[in-house]
């Protein structure tokens, strides 16, 4: 029997902030896919998952700076690769990577990964997964042991075994996201990688050289003190996923931990940081 989902169509103006406030907030409260379109958003919820109440919480749609409407439909699970064709167009990342589908033409870059995304997050589009990328690229990870948390479609476990990791656990709570990073380790032939569905109760008494977490505030304040737990000393932690208005409470809590800060990159108010233990 095939899962029946909500298709909200959001239409937006002006697009920007608020478009990427929108997918945050709905993502947080269980929206697992989201496309973006010339007026606004479509985002999707399972429905035997969704109470339409849940969009009271969502301070982006009260926010008179912004007009905001939406109507909502039931839809039959959508053949997520021909969405994908419809809308994804290959991402370059400094002249050295490219995230592409299968259907796109091979490139002359350093690292090709090759992603086919479904309902997954993490294409290199989105503010956050692009500067991590960016992070990545900028990062020795020669042998190193590496934690790719809250992984989505793996694309920075995927860039991180590319470059040369001995080792990459990638988790992620979501079944659609595991089983589609599972899918794009094959298909990159990460044969070092290894993708888990869960989130940090997984961990018991591995340590990593280096820790990426693309994943939310809130997620990402109440799991920083067992990422530290497993970074060995002088190991690196990147994480994204939050705007740069957050960054005091993200680095307070770093900080707190016995991290310290390096680094942080900015794109459209949304942050990643390097933190060093």
């Amino acid at each position: 029997m095939q899962a029946i989902f909500l298709e909200y169509r959001f239409s937006i103006n002006p697009l920007q902030p608020a478009m990427d406030i929108l997918i945050a907030e709905l993502a947080a409260l269980g929206f697992d896919s989201f496309l973006e379109t010339e007026a606004g958003l479509l985002a999707y919820v399972k429905k035997e998952l969704w109470n339409p109440i849940a969009l009271e919480n969502v301070d982006i749609l009260a926010n008179d700076n912004f007009s905001i409407d939406y109507e909502v439909s039931e839809i039959e699970q959508l053949n997520w690769n021909e969405q994908w064709e419809k809308n994804f167009e290959p991402i370059i990342v400094d002249n050295q990577c490219v995230v592409r589908a299968p259907f796109h033409d091979k490139p002359d870059v350093a690292f090709d990964i090759v992603i086919t995304p479904k309902m997954s997050f993490g294409t290199g589009h989105h503010e956050t997964t692009h500067m991590m990328l960016q992070l990545v690229l900028a990062l020795d990870f020669k042998d190193k042991s590496v934690l790719d948390m809250g992984c989505g479609t793996g694309v920075l476990g995927i860039l991180a075994a590319m470059k040369g990791a001995k080792s990459v656990d990638a988790i992620d709570i979501d079944n659609w996201s595991f089983l589609n990073a599972m899918e794009n380790v094959s298909v990159n032939k990460c044969e070092q990688m290894k993708v888990f569905e869960g989130d940090v109760n997984l961990l018991t008494d591995q340590n990593y050289d280096i820790i990426l977490a693309n994943i939310n505030r809130n997620i990402l304040l109440s799991d920083i003190s067992v990422y530290v737990k497993h970074l060995k000393k002088g190991g690196v932690l990147l994480l994204s996923g939050f705007y740069k208005e957050d960054i005091g409470l993200i680095s307070k809590e770093c900080l707190a931990h016995g991290l310290s800060f390096q680094e942080n990159a900015e794109k459209n108010n949304w942050v990643a940081t390097k933190y060093v233990f």
